[in-house]
């Protein structure tokens, strides 16, 4: 899964299945999702594309959302939050930086709760933590804050 910043829309996420399918969603700001699905014989070409609400997208994740899952588990969407995956590139601007240069609880109000780096989970890491490309930062926060954070990761 891939995430790509789209300034003043959302994130585009694209996933590229087992037999080599391309599907995207683009997560609108106003909580409107678009989901696209694209030929396999010709990746450029959609084949399918439907704007849903947040409830249909919401009705969606509850009918693809495994039904043995922990009640343990927090649900982020009925607290108003959400928890994200975003990954840095290694031509971002912050590749080599410390993650305290991020400013990123102070202006996204999203928190950094962990980093995942090739086989390592690093929890909880402090602002003089070293950022390396390829690091995938698990964030929670308001949709419009994690989006705020992709948007500044995703910086070159």
């Amino acid at each position: 899964m891939s995430s790509t910043p789209l300034p003043g829309i959302g994130v585009r996420y694209d996933l590229t299945t087992r037999e080599n399918r391309l599907l995207s969603v683009i997560a609108h700001r106003d909580g409107d999702r678009t989901l696209s699905a694209y030929r396999k014989e010709d990746p450029d070409e959609c084949a399918l594309s439907t704007r849903l609400t947040a409830g249909e997208a919401e009705a969606l994740v509850g009918v693809l959302m495994p039904s043995h899952h922990s009640p343990n588990l927090l649900s982020t969407t009925e607290l108003g939050l959400v928890a994200e995956r975003i990954e840095l590139a290694s031509t971002s601007y912050w590749n080599g930086r410390v993650l305290g240069e991020t400013r990123m609880r102070t202006e996204t109000g999203v928190s950094i709760v962990a980093v995942l780096r090739r086989a390592e989970a690093i929890p909880s890491p402090t602002p003089d933590f070293r950022l390396a490309g390829g690091d995938e930062l698990i964030v929670i926060g308001t949709r419009e804050g994690v989006e705020s954070a992709a948007a500044i990761l995703g910086r070159v």
